[in-house]
């Protein structure tokens, strides 16, 4: 994949594009293609020749042999270049597909992907681009090694014989228009096994996220029970598609090759006549023999396109060059304001907002806080200002409204902490940095999680499990959120990220924060109003549609709910030491 570069295409949501792409691989299948399967005709021919010379014991049998042998060496060295560049387009196409696919998964919109499934998407991505690309394959190569080849032994039995060649031949597209009439039913049940395969892809990945839930709930046995009635209804549509379409080639087979019967007669009595030689018989038995069987695997070949235009259906809206160019690239150097004003939001199909009016302002350096009682919409906000969902009213950055900047330049200005760790099966480091390089030092002692890394034999190369399983919740809570700040943009907004910390802890990072990343603005989504005193400002969401803004101390004296709360969070603390 990193040798091979990937172009903007134009069309790529059409088959013939991606032949235009590699138009210098494609001009080599067709010259070697030409040369080899023209030069097939040669082998029976020379064939003939040297049983004939073997026949009347002539002197010329080694020089009958050499240019056999010669034939067909120089037909193979043909056969491999054409191997060699048709798979070389098959596998920068299949390239080509998964990246444009992958990319545009993930520039999909969370309303989009709410709507499929991880089963469903990584059998587009794998198994039909695959199923695709093979069927791009066999039609280039049986284009020459079928009709190339078919037309050349043709046209050279003609030459030996019209009225026998027309005779024996009839059966040879009774096979194929048998193969054309089958390809509406296996593309019936060829749909319903490529369907069935995303169903199972997803229950699988589910089975192995919850194997723990399921277990726990003492539902394993039905869930594994059902699992394999699953795999038994996704058996039966694997043999329903493809025992129809491999048990016909047999068939398509025996019914070109019918004609041998006339030909094995009436060349038989040419060569008792005189008319053929015992060399020629052998040489136009061998060429209606490669004749009928190009022919069955013609047919065979409807049905591979038939499967392959079944995937290309499923992954064509996939096929589009998403790739964003000439953003604008946000740099540290930038300083930032965030303007929110009469912002309101709700979730795709919802009637109602789940959040109204917002309205504040915050700048480069401050750290904000959001809180409010449960349900008021204190994480819908955080997430509004990612731009995965429409939103109403105006989210301002540096005067540039959100909705408006791509995908790419969102990304590179806002950084995200949400509710779930979504910690990767990986080492510490690795779930941090997400591929990139560099020290992990310092990120790891500004969310005092140092001395816990010191304990671990492997230290920053310790795994953390399935989804950080092996590490507390206040661990994976830290590690998260030392992801976040080491691959930190102008904006950082942390959804609860203290839910599993101690109160100490939690002041410790707050002061790190404060201290290490006045370049940014933070935005602090929690339910813990003890953190606000530290923060330059709260946002309070007495509901999703009435707001205060104010500091923390002007909110204990104005505002009665958010002293209530308060009150009743000291108290509990108090309980808590005791």
């Amino acid at each position: 994949m990193s040798n091979i570069n990937i172009k903007p295409m134009k069309e790529p949501n059409k088959v013939i594009n991606y032949w235009k792409k590699e138009k210098f691989a494609v001009l080599c299948i067709v010259v070697f293609g030409l040369a080899y399967n023209i030069s097939m005709v040669r082998g029976p021919v020379y064939q003939g020749r040297l049983i004939d010379s073997i026949a009347q014991g002539s002197d010329e049998t080694l020089r009958a042999g050499a240019n056999f042998m010669a034939v067909i060496a120089m037909i193979q060295i043909f056969r491999y270049f054409k191997r060699f560049y048709i798979r070389r387009f098959a596998n920068r196409t299949g390239a080509v597909m998964r990246f444009m696919i992958y990319n545009n998964i993930m520039n999909m919109k969370k309303e989009e992907l709410d709507k499929e499934s991880a089963g469903n998407l990584t059998t587009r991505a794998v198994s039909d681009v695959e199923l695709c690309v093979e069927g791009m394959r066999k039609f280039t190569t049986e284009v020459f090694d079928t009709g190339v080849m078919m037309a050349a032994y043709f046209v050279y039995m003609l030459s030996y014989d019209v009225k026998l060649t027309v005779s024996s031949i009839i059966f040879v597209p009774a096979a194929m228009v048998l193969a054309e009439k089958l390809k509406t039913v296996i593309y019936r049940y060829s749909t319903d096994y490529r369907t069935k395969s995303s169903e199972v892809a997803e229950l699988t990945y589910n089975a192995v996220e919850n194997a723990m839930l399921y277990r726990i709930s003492g539902i394993e046995e039905q869930n594994r029970l059902n699992y394999r009635n699953e795999l038994d209804d996704l058996k039966t549509k694997a043999i329903q598609a493809n025992l129809l379409e491999n048990s016909m080639h047999p068939i398509y087979n025996a019914i070109a090759m019918m004609g041998i019967v006339t030909v094995i007669y009436f060349a038989g009595l040419k060569v008792i006549e005189g008319i053929w030689t015992i060399g020629t018989f052998s040489a136009y038995v061998a060429m209606f023999g490669d004749l009928a069987l190009k022919a069955s695997k013609a047919a065979k070949l409807f049905n591979s396109v038939q499967k392959s235009q079944i995937s290309w259906n499923r992954i064509r809206t996939f096929l589009t060059d998403c790739r964003e160019h000439d953003d604008k690239v946000w740099t540290d150097n930038d300083k930032i304001s965030l303007v929110v004003d009469n912002l309101s939001f709700s979730y795709p199909g919802s009637k109602e907002d789940i959040i109204q009016n917002i309205c504040f302002e915050a700048g480069q350096g401050e750290i904000v806080g959001i809180t409010g009682p449960v349900a008021c919409g204190k994480s819908t906000l955080g997430l509004s200002f990612l731009g995965l969902y429409p939103y109403s009213g105006s989210i301002k950055i540096n005067g540039r409204e959100l909705n408006c900047m791509s995908e790419n330049e969102r990304s590179s200005i806002i950084s995200y902490m949400g509710h779930n760790t979504e910690l990767m099966t990986d080492t510490i480091y690795n779930n941090i940095t997400l591929g990139s390089t560099g020290s992990i030092h310092e990120v790891i002692m500004d969310v005092c999680f140092g001395t816990d890394m010191d304990e671990m034999p492997k230290g920053q190369d310790t795994m953390v499990g399935n989804r950080g399983v092996r590490l507390s919740g206040g661990q994976q809570s830290r590690l998260a959120l030392a992801r976040t700040l080491f691959n930190k943009n102008s904006i950082i907004i942390l959804d609860d990220p203290f839910a599993s910390v101690d109160m100490k802890t939690e002041e410790r990072i707050i002061l790190n924060l404060r201290t290490n990343y006045k370049d940014s603005l933070i935005l602090i989504i929690s339910h813990r109003l003890s953190i606000f005193e530290k923060t330059d400002k709260v946002l309070f969401m007495e509901s999703g549609k009435e707001t205060m803004v104010m500091n923390h101390y002007e909110l204990l004296e104005k505002s009665p709910l958010y002293r209530e709360i308060y009150n009743l969070q000291q108290n509990a603390g108090d309980e808590d030491e005791i």
